[in-house]
């Protein structure tokens, strides 16, 4: 007697598993992303059966195609959903004494950022002492990645090729960052390289320069970001130099805990 037939309910479990593991297939190669082959290979699966499930992942935006070399990558939905389970991980609650702590130290106002999809979100932020207080970036406030310091230290936790993809995305929206562009964005990225902190002025909120480091999970996954801004002229080189260290033990409080 031959074997039957899958009943839809199993049909349909069977194609959202086989959605989860390409997802997390994907997921771990994001610097790089998959071929349509290397997928098809891995899943054991026939590469038009692949190429409908990694097209319908795409369409919903879980899934991104690079236009160039095809290779597939996690999808700005990826990073909405995850922004939504910040939540439920209490993020903003485990940061907040950190946030209160560094702006005790600094003097400045500190904030927590996270990514969604190609912006940074401030989810949460800590006025200092200092007497001259900074206009700051408001909680909720969306800009794009590259724009200010959290944004920027995200951005700066991505690979050079996926980090001139997003400014390249975002370039239509950046003029109004003091006419910011794509070019400066990866030059900001590249000394970021090098000091190993990110640090951007006027940018976001004109007359203000803000430090932040990426909180980075075990996988090297940047998690969230936490930023010190301050007025430019307060801002020096030195001063950086200072906080920098308080910033940086932050972050890995921050990564440990979660």
């Amino acid at each position: 007697m031959g074997a039957q037939p899958s009943s839809p309910a199993n049909a349909g479990a069977q194609t959202v598993r086989r959605a989860i593991q390409a997802l997390k297939l994907i997921a771990a190669k994001t610097g790089d992303g998959m071929r349509l082959a290397d997928v098809a290979q891995a899943l054991d699966l026939e590469r038009p059966t692949t190429h409908r499930l990694l097209k319908a992942l795409a369409a919903e935006g879980m899934l991104s195609q690079h236009p160039g070399n095809r290779r597939y990558f996690l999808g700005s939905l990826v990073f909405e959903l995850g922004l939504n389970a910040t939540h439920q991980f209490n993020l903003i609650d485990l940061c907040r004494p950190q946030l209160h702590s560094l702006a005790e130290q600094t003097g400045d106002t500190t904030f927590l950022f996270v990514r969604s999809g190609n912006d940074a979100i401030c989810l949460s932020r800590v006025q200092g002492p200092y007497p001259i207080q900074t206009p700051a970036v408001p909680v909720g406030a969306r800009q794009p990645l590259g724009v200010n310091a959290g944004g920027l230290a995200l951005l700066s936790a991505l690979s050079e090729r996926e980090a001139y993809e997003i400014t390249q995305t975002v370039a239509p929206r950046l003029a109004v960052y003091g006419n910011l562009t794509p070019e400066q964005i990866m030059e900001h990225w590249a000394r970021a390289q090098i000091s190993g902190y990110a640090l951007i002025g006027n940018r976001a909120v004109p007359g203000v320069t803000a430090v932040g480091l990426p909180v980075i999970s075990e996988k090297g996954a940047p998690i969230a970001a936490i930023t010190i801004a301050a007025t430019s002229s307060r801002m020096t080189e030195e001063r950086v130099a200072e906080i920098v260290p308080w910033l940086r033990q932050t972050t890995e409080i921050v990564a440990q805990r979660l």
